[in-house]
């Protein structure tokens, strides 16, 4: 059995407790954030920040989330492989939205800011987008998509669950962020960004080896890095227009089906997904869930 550590950011561990919330274990063991179980590994994250993946599929598992802490990875370096000024530059971003919900779609928006434009944005209050409240997501998205050049991708659950047997959840995001990234410096052409920085959801090994499988390949400038909206306000915009458009059309499908679908993917849920098998099966419920989650199996065995 492999047995796998990382270390992560307090960010991070957040996304990954998001991202297995309908995995949890309800056992509380001492000194953790958190326990799952997913596909035979158990996953438990500590309050130092490491995390261990146990169990067959362990490396796999662990690959989406960082290098393995036994590696000694150099101190700071997720910071120092960027641009020292990067912050000042010009630069195109990227990041995704909904990736750990298992209603609504999965939204990637790439935005570029011009360094003339850096000072207008912070005027706006453009931010971590987990520092804002909904409603001043949906104000700021708007502003920002009338003053900055953006690509924005949105992938209704239909069409994910359509791909996914194909593309594992790493594969599936790397093919949006590098599209996204594609269209947009075709839409700013012939200005070119000083840097392309990605939001880091997995290690730039395992994008770069994904990417290689696409058909427009974007391969230069590009850094990652956590937290990518604390180095430069691209992302943050980038991240506020994925959200916005996360939240809208997650009202839509609300609307459409007559029930307040909720994000996340807890027991609320469950419960709701039940209810949308019952009104007309899983061929009703694939238009508005992520169907590979956990949560599909619980619903189907709560409507029964």
């Amino acid at each position: 059995m492999s047995n796998i550590i990382i270390k992560v950011t307090t960010a991070q561990m957040e996304k990954m407790k998001q991202a297995y919330l309908s995995y949890l274990l309800p056992k509380k063991i001492p000194y953790t954030v958190f326990a799952a179980k997913k596909n035979g590994t158990t996953i438990t994250a500590y309050t130092s920040g490491k995390v261990m993946f146990q169990g067959a599929n362990a490396e796999k598992e662990a690959s989406q989330w960082g290098k393995a802490a036994s590696a000694k990875p150099k101190a700071g370096k997720t910071a120092a492989s960027l641009p020292k000024n990067i912050e000042s530059l010009s630069v195109l971003g990227s990041d995704e939205v909904g990736n750990g919900s298992y209603f609504g779609p999965l939204t990637v928006c790439a935005a570029y800011v011009a360094k003339e434009q850096l000072t207008q944005l912070k005027k706006l209050g453009v931010r971590d987008s987990k520092e804002l409240k909904d409603p001043q997501i949906i104000q700021l998205a708007s502003i920002l998509k009338k003053t900055i050049p953006y690509q924005l991708l949105v992938l209704e659950p239909k069409k994910y669950n359509e791909i996914q047997p194909k593309y594992n959840a790493v594969r599936m995001k790397v093919a949006l962020h590098n599209q996204a990234i594609h269209l947009l410096l075709k839409k700013i052409a012939p200005v070119k960004p000083e840097a392309i920085l990605i939001d880091q959801f997995t290690p730039e090994s395992n994008y770069k080896k994904y990417v290689r499988l696409e058909k427009n390949q974007v391969q230069e400038k590009l850094y990652f890095v956590t937290k990518g909206e604390q180095y430069h306000l691209a992302v943050a915009a980038a991240s506020i227009i994925s959200r916005a458009s996360f939240l809208e059309e997650l009202a839509k499908e609300s609307a459409e089906v007559g029930l307040e679908l909720p994000s996340g993917a807890g027991t609320k849920s469950d419960r709701i997904a039940a209810k949308i098998i019952e009104q007309g099966g899983v061929d009703l419920l694939a238009n508005y869930a992520k169907l590979h989650f956990a949560n599909t199996e619980k619903a189907k065995k709560m409507s029964l």
